[in-house]
């Protein structure tokens, strides 16, 4: 382990020798100009489209880049925006804070539960500084990782992060650099883990200045969003060190633990050397350096297992990836629930394949694509997914927002969480899941009339594959939007909460203490089930994890002498057999087979 004094001198050596003076990068302008204390100053060209001033950077001072006599626009890597995406950009010198954990070093990932939130409205405050009130609440829950949704500059004050424009400046609303810091430190002084939400598919519409300096994106490729990042074309060296950059300084200057990286299937790429196995591998190179273990995790729908393998075996080098299928398979079947993509879902035997496989779609044919979709993931542990049964997108991408617990039966709602939370791969919450919050996690922004108008329309229609009646969907412009979305923390004391919070701090307790309940090998895991009888029997090493989903009880058979663990309902022990309360879920240790 690197002392305090060896840790700071390895991360921050570079980041000194490239903040020595301003620069910026602008190929196709023909005058660059740095405006700082009021003035105008002519930058130098090096002829490879990089501008200098030799003006020393200052801690906290305001400064902005004039392209070809326009009006001053804020730095591509401003570290920090004071007055929003429109205004000046404030240079940051990180070796100011006073950080107070020098030595923290992550939970491996493989035996890690992450917790997923919003800054905005995980605590009443909506800060970096609400969110250090709330920590002691996961560490009691069992939390490891805190995942943090986007947090970099935005449009407005209130947004889900996604749309975010300066990668480098963590929201003003939220407490900026410091704000994020002190949250970072107080995580690590609760021996909390920290992954960061990034995304580099596209930017958001509003104060994105980029292409103003150079072509960030291009016409070459298109995603949803519009223009695709410029991975492969004319330039692409320069992007790609921009978002490489940007990773690296969020590991090294703000001491983040982990990446996620947002929808990795909208990189359009055809380079021989893929963007995605390159920025691995410098996260690699930056672990070496720092003694820290470091995590790049990916969030794709391709269902392909390359985005894991190792770069010798072909693939990108993540060293874990969600799983989508997962979500599908369960809250298909315990809501009922099969327009849009739920259609591909809807059986225990999907919910079966999920749970030893990883994938339900692995070379399948998918009725919702109209075509086979996914790949084998044979051969990769459990711990290389990502898994949940809520999470920001299947919530917040619901017209209405609704929970699982808005949507289903408290029995399998416990039912969903124990398979979440005894499945061999890395199980994920989403804020508030665990004590059953009411409030919804809607779609929210905070645009300019304009703007917003088309944002409103477009939620509007965005829904008819999921039936939704249009004048149903709430207004993301309106301020009540986001304020219905917070959590109300005074739920978790009444009982019905206060009831399923237990549950789920015994599931991650028993998770923690039973090590056949983190082994993530394919062998650990056999599944049988009944679809008439509606139960589901999880076999996982030395424990059984029995499902009755149906609304009467039910019997079913096990494998030897059974001690009872836990259980969400009333459950009856025989030689070789349990009966179940309706739609309840009881988790067993295996004593051993019966006579031994």
């Amino acid at each position: 382990m690197l002392t305090p004094a060896a840790y700071t001198e390895a991360v921050r050596a570079p980041a000194r020798a490239l903040n020595a003076c301003y620069r910026v990068w602008a190929p196709a302008a023909q005058a660059v100009a740095l405006r700082a204390g009021g003035v105008d100053t002519p930058m130098t060209p090096d002829g490879r489209g990089w501008w200098t001033s030799f003006r020393r950077c200052r801690h906290h001072e305001d400064y902005g880049f004039v392209v070809d006599g326009g009006e001053p626009l804020p730095d591509p890597r401003s570290p920090f925006q004071p007055d929003g995406v429109h205004g000046l950009s404030r240079w940051i010198d990180h070796d100011e804070f006073q950080w107070q954990v020098g030595d923290f070093q992550p939970p491996p990932l493989g035996s890690a539960v992450i917790y997923e939130l919003h800054i905005g409205t995980f605590s009443p405050r909506g800060t970096f500084d609400g969110a250090v009130e709330r920590l002691d609440a996961l560490g009691e829950l069992g939390i490891t990782h805190v995942e943090l949704m986007p947090i970099c500059e935005f449009a407005g004050a209130r947004g889900w992060g996604y749309d975010g424009v300066d990668l480098f400046a963590p929201h003003h609303a939220y407490g900026g650099p410091d704000g994020l810091k002190r949250l970072i430190d107080a995580c690590h002084r609760r021996g909390l883990a920290v992954i960061l939400d990034v995304v580099y598919n596209h930017a958001g519409p509003a104060g994105c200045y980029l292409q103003r300096f150079g072509p960030y994106f291009t016409r070459r490729h298109r995603t949803a969003w519009g223009d695709a990042a410029n991975l492969d074309g004319p330039h692409s060296d320069e992007v790609r060190r921009f978002f490489i950059d940007n990773a690296l300084m969020w590991l090294r200057d703000y001491r983040i633990d982990a990446l996620r990286l947002d929808a990795i299937h909208a990189f359009v790429d055809f380079s021989a050397v893929p963007f995605l196995r390159q920025l691995t591998g410098e996260v690699k190179q930056l672990e070496a350096m720092t003694g820290r273990h470091l995590s790049v995790i990916a969030e794709s729908d391709l269902n392909d297992p390359r985005v894991i393998r190792s770069a010798d075996a072909g693939g990108y080098g993540t060293d874990a990836q969600w799983s989508d299928d997962f979500h599908h398979s369960i809250h298909a079947y315990v809501t009922g629930e099969r327009a849009g993509y739920y259609e591909d879902f809807g059986t225990l035997g999907d919910i079966a394949a999920a749970l030893c496989r990883g994938f339900v779609y692995d070379g399948r044919y998918s009725s919702h694509r109209r075509r086979l979709h996914g790949d084998s993931p044979d051969g990769i542990p459990g711990w290389r997914f990502v898994v949940s049964t809520q999470t920001h997108d299947q919530i917040g991408n619901r017209a209405r927002g609704e929970r699982l617990w808005m949507l289903t039966s408290p029995g399998r709602v416990r039912i969903a969480a124990a398979l979440l939370m005894t499945s061999r791969f890395v199980p994920m919450l989403f804020q508030g899941e665990e004590w059953g919050a009411t409030s919804p996690f809607l779609y929210f922004t905070d645009h300019e009339d304009e703007l917003g108008a088309l944002i409103r329309d477009g939620r509007r229609r965005e829904f008819p594959a999921f039936a939704a009646d249009p004048d149903q969907v709430p207004d993301p412009q309106a301020a009540s939007t986001f304020e219905q979305s917070r959590l109300r923390w005074s739920e978790r004391a009444a009982d019905e909460h206060a009831d399923l919070l237990r549950w789920y701090t015994s599931l991650i307790a028993l998770r923690r203490e039973i090590p056949s309940l983190r082994n993530g090998a394919a062998q650990n895991c056999r599944v049988a089930f009944d679809d008439a009888q509606e139960y589901l029997v999880m076999h996982r090493g030395d424990v059984v994890v029995a499902c009755n989903f149906a609304d009467v009880p039910r019997s079913m058979a096990l494998p030897g002498r059974c001690m009872l663990r836990l259980a969400s309902g009333s459950v009856e022990l025989g030689r070789n057999r349990i009966v179940m309360a309706a739609e309840s879920v009881a988790i067993l240790a295996i004593a051993g087979p019966f006579g031994s």
